[in-house]
């Protein structure tokens, strides 16, 4: 990328971006307001919530490979639409159950699922329609407007879903996010997506494995998906084991938790907001190498509360935890848009939301360390998960990229290595 000032992205892009954080912001809304309902209106408890959660999370395991497929098939932009409809419908589904009083745990799980079944192609299909809409050069900018978008809802949706469950009620919350999803839909409707060129209809297994394979085989995409995968393990173990650790060792009253965990929204924004002009600055490989680091770093000032017991310090940790790994999403995203052959950009961007199954583990980890150690020994292990993703990109050749690669094509290209 040019050292020149980042050219204006296109309305039509804008009308995507826009679109994204109508579509980020009902997910988090409604994923901040399910558990408060199945507590306060159904008064579950911790083990049903926490199926609840599972799922809520499921989709992005089991509908991540399908959802690729279908954008690598059909239109994109159309199917981003038709996800968003099937989101609102579910959204929609819950509201009325809530207001006739028929709502249960299991239909509002299944319906939960179904809402985020959505999410997931929304999610696939969105990274792999962005380079028909700019220029290769604008690409780190357009990623980083749409990181921005996700940090915004991750940070605001949560709070906000609660909120609006606790002013006007659960049933006007999930009716105000499934209005967010049709104002996705209406934005989407807007673009003009370039055709491309039908693909040959073969088996799935066959095209699974397609993707797969560019992924794994691949000397710049491989060690990347390989960090990701570490670093989710690493990050939800941490999590998994904070908030006790906060109150037993920290003092942190509930409040004060919470102000903490909200460092890691605030670092997440800043970062999305420097992208653009730290990727303009540094060398593209440079930038890529800076989250896993980044990331690493915050673990072991997390790791130094143990020695001593500070909050500032905690929340030093959550902040660059965010604002590092965010410069890693939009500089990874964008070498994947780069180097992966449009027919295959679907496929390639479920394999990369295939390493959020990596969080699960992390937790467990957590649990098991936790329960039979401390949740100190949870923070070190952490630590030394984090030095491992961070020495895994260093060693490859990722880092070593001067400039953005220049923009592949389908053909001989779909082999490259």
């Amino acid at each position: 990328m040019s050292a020149a000032d980042t050219p204006h992205l296109p309305p039509t892009f804008n009308r995507l971006a826009w679109s994204n954080l109508a579509a980020q912001s009902a997910e988090q809304i409604a994923l901040a307001a399910a558990p408060i309902v199945a507590v306060l209106l159904l008064g579950v408890g911790e083990g049903q919530t926490g199926l609840l959660q599972t799922a809520l999370t499921l989709p992005f395991i089991l509908f991540a490979i399908p959802a690729g497929l279908l954008a690598d098939r059909i239109s994109r932009r159309w199917l981003m639409a038709g996800a968003e409809a099937l989101r609102a419908a579910a959204l929609c589904g819950i509201l009325l159950l809530i207001w006739l009083g028929w709502m249960t745990l299991p239909l509002l799980a299944l319906l939960g699922f179904i809402a985020v079944c959505g999410t997931v192609a929304y999610s696939v299909a969105a990274p792999a329609l962005v380079p028909s809409l700019v220029n290769p050069e604008q690409l780190p900018a357009a990623n980083a407007r749409i990181e921005l978008a996700r940090t915004v809802a991750f940070a605001s949706g949560p709070a906000l879903g609660g909120v609006l469950v606790g002013w006007v009620g659960a049933a006007p919350a999930f009716g105000f996010a499934a209005a967010l999803s049709v104002l996705a839909v209406v934005l989407l409707s807007g673009i003009y997506e370039p055709a491309r060129a039908p693909a040959p209809r073969r088996h799935p297994l066959q095209e699974i494995k397609e993707g797969a394979d560019f992924v794994l085989h691949h000397k710049l995409l491989r060690p990347v998906f390989i960090t990701q995968f570490i670093f989710n393990t690493a990050s939800f173990l941490l999590l998994a084991v904070f908030v006790p650790y906060a109150v037993r060792h920290l003092g942190l009253s509930a409040t004060g938790v919470g102000t903490t965990l909200a460092m890691y929204g605030v670092g997440m924004v800043v970062g999305a907001l420097l992208a653009t002009r730290v990727m303009k600055r540094l060398a593209f490989g440079t930038v890529i190498g800076l989250g896993p680091v980044t990331g690493f770093v915050a673990a072991t000032v997390m790791a130094l509360t143990t020695i001593v017991p500070s909050p500032l310090l905690a929340g030093l940790s959550f902040f660059l935890l965010g604002v590092g790994p965010i410069l890693w999403v939009i500089s990874t995203t964008t070498l994947r848009q780069s180097v992966t052959p449009p027919s295959l950009l679907g496929r390639v961007s479920a394999i990369n939301i295939m390493s959020y199954g990596a969080r699960p583990l992390g937790s467990a980890l957590g649990a098991i360390v936790g329960g039979l150690y401390s949740a100190e020994a949870c923070l070190y292990l952490a630590a030394a998960i984090f030095a491992a993703q961070a020495l895994v990109i260093l060693m490859s050749p990722a880092v070593s990229l001067t400039r953005q690669p220049d923009m592949v094509g389908d053909g001989p290209a779909l082999r490259a290595c």
